[in-house]
């Protein structure tokens, strides 16, 4: 088995595994100015996607350009999210040089998409492939490729934990080869139910004295574990953004989450915002908790609630999430201002940071692969798929991180 890596090696962004030049794992971009997309120019005859996020799936649509038309493998909520995502795209980079698609090959993935559940084995590009519950956002995938002779897991990105909106994956299959992601190789994320009570103690003392909260959160994943999160802890709260969207997609899909029904509690408990007629600047003024996009403030419905509530000492601005360096959000953490919707301003609410990563930590990942001690381990999707590989081959494992463009031939 020959496998390429056209993206996401030794980064985080534009994840693209090719396997014998012929079967395509995701296909995604890296968002910044400007975007960067997989290198190669693959030509599959089948694509295989793991899950909904921008880093994997960002660029899936420009595969059917031209005369193109490989058959798309993903779970019915991945097929979704990657359209919404798709469209947004459109949105913002639309005949640019910054978005490799048009209308038209979006149009074309309702085409050539086949869905799948868990545990069930389909055929794609002449190989068996599995999906295995990944705990990472809803419908998000392990990938288990499987030639007849070798079995290659590809991890996705993945969670080993419970949150209020998935149950952590358990999902262990047979593998020769595991190519891991390592997004937090050195991190030991604090026990979540820990993070909620802070949380939330923290929202209801602003709601107490009378401030706002506003709490920046990424659309797909996040928005809905954080509208859970209020409603278990009895708080009431606004959505904006592209989060209202994906809500109701998770919500089709109630076999792709831990509990159903607490996903619907929690989408009456919260009320979805319009925009229109100056609404947002009144939810501003009021004694609320607003959860909406984006989260690192690079855009969306945020950048008129930052700047309504960011001269009062009372309101809070509390973070759900990673800040990546260059982001306004992160120059907002270290620097106390940033520039938002072009204006560079200084933040006298309170800003916060909590932790409600949907990665495994370092223990997660050691637990996952300490099941696979007899597998080659090949380590992708991280910052420092290097120091984690080599930490790897000291506690025995045969591990290696691929370069960009690097194909290796597995025995």
């Amino acid at each position: 088995m020959n496998v390429e890596f056209l993206g996401g090696t030794r980064e985080i962004g534009r994840s693209a595994i090719l396997v014998d030049d012929s079967l395509l794992l995701d296909y995604g971009m890296a968002t910044g100015n400007p975007p960067s997309f997989p290198v190669g120019d693959p030509d599959p005859d089948a694509v295989v996607v793991s899950h909904g996020h921008l880093d994997h799936v960002g660029a899936v649509p420009s595969l059917l350009s031209g005369d193109a038309r490989p058959p798309i493998h993903w779970t019915p909520p991945t097929r979704d999210l990657t359209r919404v995502l798709a469209e947004d795209t459109l949105k913002l980079r639309g005949g640019s040089y910054d978005c490799p698609f048009t209308h038209t090959e979006v149009k074309r993935m309702s085409q050539v998409s086949e869905t799948h559940g868990y545990g069930e084995t389909f055929t794609a590009a002449g190989y068996e492939v599995t999906f295995f519950d990944a705990g990472h956002i809803p419908g998000s995938a392990h990938v288990l490729v499987n030639d007849g002779e070798t079995r290659l897991l590809y991890t996705g990105d993945f969670h080993t934990a419970d949150t209020q909106l998935l149950s952590g994956t358990t999902a262990r299959p047979d593998a020769d080869i595991v190519i891991t992601e390592s997004t937090y190789s050195d991190v030991d994320h604090d026990p979540r139910g820990e993070v909620e009570k802070s949380f939330a103690e923290s929202v209801r003392t602003t709601l107490w004295e009378g401030g706002t909260v506003v709490v920046p959160a990424f659309a797909i994943g996040r928005t809905q574990e954080m509208l859970m999160v209020c409603e278990a802890h009895d708080i009431d709260c606004y959505v904006d953004g592209m989060g209202q969207q994906v809500t109701e997609i998770a919500r089709q899909y109630p076999e792709f989450v831990r509990d159903a029904d607490a996903l619907g509690r929690a989408k009456s408990n919260a009320r979805f915002v319009t925009g229109r007629d100056g609404q947002r600047r009144r939810i501003a003024d009021k004694n609320t908790v607003v959860v909406t996009t984006s989260g690192m403030l690079s855009g969306g419905p945020a950048m008129t609630y930052v700047p309504e509530i960011r001269a009062n000492p009372t309101n809070k601005l509390a973070f759900t999430g990673y800040q990546v360096e260059g982001t306004p959000g992160r120059e907002l953490l270290d620097r106390g201002r940033a520039e938002i919707d072009g204006r560079v301003m200084p933040v006298s609410a309170q800003v916060e940071a909590y932790d409600f990563s949907a990665h495994a930590d370092r223990d997660g990942l050691l637990d996952f692969l300490d099941s696979y001690r007899d597998a080659e381990i090949l380590v992708n999707h991280g910052d420092r798929c290097e120091s984690f590989a080599e930490e790897l081959r000291g506690e025995g494992f045969e591990a290696s991180a691929p370069e960009l463009g690097e194909r290796i031939t597995t025995t």
